[in-house]
């Protein structure tokens, strides 16, 4: 099975393919003889009824600075002349990133969205995961200083993020004094118009944040994410370092009550955060990463799971 497969994401000349989830999906859906296209996101145009974008047939090789090479842009259309379009730009989850869900919504009846948008659209990272508050640290989601206040003098210590961010950015840890907390709230509410995350600080973290990829419902592997020096953040975009790691019963438990639901929402590719092997803190359905440290110390291949998941719902449409 050859498939047109268009994939929305960054600027190619960007991207760090040592560790990039996307460019070792490339490769591999190269590797299996798919024909790729590169666009990103703001090159989506819509009329009468057609999505399409100015795209470019590019290759890639796993050689630094000369990573892909472009062929003559095309008018692609969507809809008609691609199998598959991979939504991978990275967040934040802001509206240019809901408008690109709106309009690939409208195609995905005959090409397959990987990750459905519609769902990518109803399941941001800090939102969707509410739903699984059984797992969660304590948590509130509030621009009200007053209960942040509260909040703090009942758990103790604190960490304050975004709540539509993402790689590791902008978290916050507020220690017991609440030094801090009040022009910590006001830079946020100036920031950003929607509410904020602020969970229990776990200690656990010192041990690290495991990202464990569900592959269409399914466990496909994980790794531990360590902080780096004085950091309490341990994603590997803000300097944390991977090491192999195994599940413990809960991860399982928690694996296993949202692999259905997963499957059900069409969301083919998505990575969860667990701290302290029982914290469920991000379930990431937008531009999930992870899979070339995982495959790294697993020995695994996540990227051909991910394109046997693709090819057999393709497969199952036509």
């Amino acid at each position: 099975m050859s498939l047109a497969v268009a994939v929305q994401m960054d600027p190619l000349d960007s991207i760090n393919i040592a560790g990039d989830s996307t460019f070792a999906l490339m490769l591999s859906g190269q590797s299996r003889g798919h024909r790729l296209f590169h666009y990103t996101a703001e090159d989506l145009n819509y009329a009468d009824g057609r999505v399409w974008a100015k795209a470019h047939p590019v290759t890639v090789q796993r050689v630094a600075g000369n990573h892909f090479e472009f062929g003559e842009p095309v008018s692609l259309d969507l809809g008609d002349e691609a199998d598959v379009v991979l939504m991978r730009q990275d967040p934040p989850f802001d509206l240019g990133y809901i408008t690109a869900t709106h309009l690939l919504e409208r195609i995905a009846y005959k090409t397959l969205i990987v990750n459905d948008p519609a769902n990518v659209r109803n399941a941001p990272e800090k939102v969707f995961v509410l739903d699984y508050a059984h797992f969660m640290p304590p948590t509130l989601v509030t621009r009200s200083l007053d209960e942040a206040r509260a909040f703090l003098a009942k758990h103790g210590e604190v960490v304050v993020k975004p709540l539509h961010g993402n790689g590791g950015k902008a978290i916050f840890k507020v220690g017991s004094d609440g030094a801090n907390l009040s022009a910590l709230i006001e830079v946020f509410n100036m920031t950003w118009r929607e509410p904020h995350m602020i969970q229990a600080f776990l200690p656990d973290v010192a041990q690290g944040d495991k990202r464990i990829v569900l592959v269409d419902g399914e466990i496909a592997g994980a790794i531990n994410r360590l902080p780096g020096a004085g950091e309490i953040r341990s994603n590997l975009a803000v300097g944390g370092s991977a090491v192999k790691t195994e599940l413990t019963e809960t991860e399982l438990a928690i694996c296993a009550e949202l692999g259905p639901e997963l499957k059900k929402r069409g969301l083919l590719f998505v990575g969860i955060d667990v701290i302290g092997g029982k914290w469920l803190t991000e379930i990431n359905v937008t531009s999930p990463t992870g899979i070339v440290a995982i495959d790294r110390f697993n020995g695994t291949d996540t990227a051909a799971l991910i394109w046997a998941a693709i090819e057999a719902k393709v497969a199952a449409r036509a």
